[in-house]
């Protein structure tokens, strides 16, 4: 009876609009059955109604999406009508959060930016300090190492120089 019940709200959404009716009906058993606590895994229902575990998926995940504001209630509240109100199009739906998700990540981009101004000024400072607290080379690498000139360079010429 609830599976049937939340067919006909999917119906009323416009959720069923271009989609096979299999996938609907599984999504609905699968929300069903863990409503009233029977322990029965995407396989099970799968096999029963002979869809893919993607199809089923899209259509459990479309619906709590859809119906996020009515999860509050509890199962006999929504099932006696405490959602009645319609929701959007599965399309505007969609492209709302679409609009959603590219302002979020403008807006944590652009925080991003204002971090790496911060943690490039850090990054010098390590750095600086860093270079201040590397041991100094003495003797006679201390004169090649100031050229630019790397140590194993030093040593070789200073053994050529001796023999």
């Amino acid at each position: 009876m609830t599976a049937l019940r939340l067919l006909q709200r999917m119906k009323r959404d416009w959720m069923h609009t271009g989609r096979r009716p299999s996938g609907l009906c599984g999504a609905a058993l699968l929300v069903a059955a863990r409503m009233h606590d029977f322990r029965r895994t995407v396989k099970e229902v799968i096999r029963v109604v002979k869809v893919c575990e993607s199809t089923l998926r899209k259509r459990s995940v479309q619906f709590y999406y859809f119906y996020l504001p009515f999860t509050v209630l509890k199962s006999g509240e929504w099932l006696l009508g405490g959602g009645s109100q319609k929701c959007d199009v599965p399309s505007v739906i969609s492209r709302l959060f679409c609009l959603f998700s590219f302002q979020l990540e403008k807006a944590l981009s652009k925080k991003l930016e204002d971090f790496e101004g911060e943690i490039s000024s850090y990054q010098d400072e390590i750095e600086i300090e860093l270079e201040n607290s590397r041991p100094k080379a003495k003797g006679v690498f201390a004169n090649f190492t100031k050229d630019g000139k790397s140590i194993k360079s030093a040593g070789n010429s200073v053994r050529a120089a001796t023999w």
